[in-house]
């Protein structure tokens, strides 16, 4: 079976993967790692609309 992502799709398992992974390591205790990890997520997808939209302008 062969999985077929978008690009939009595989940024946003990108973004959930490695805010799983920043917050369980970075942090001590389970409410600061849901905390950073949400952060990290919401900057991640923050940072991927922004970057989309500056595409969009630049290529006209």
């Amino acid at each position: 079976m062969r999985i077929n992502l978008s690009h939009f799709e595989a940024a946003f398992l990108f973004a959930l993967f490695a805010s799983v992974v920043l917050g369980v390591t970075t942090k001590k205790t389970t409410r600061e790692r849901l905390n950073y990890g949400a952060y990290c997520f919401g900057c991640f997808m923050l940072a991927l609309f922004a970057i989309g939209w500056a595409m969009k302008l630049g290529h006209g």
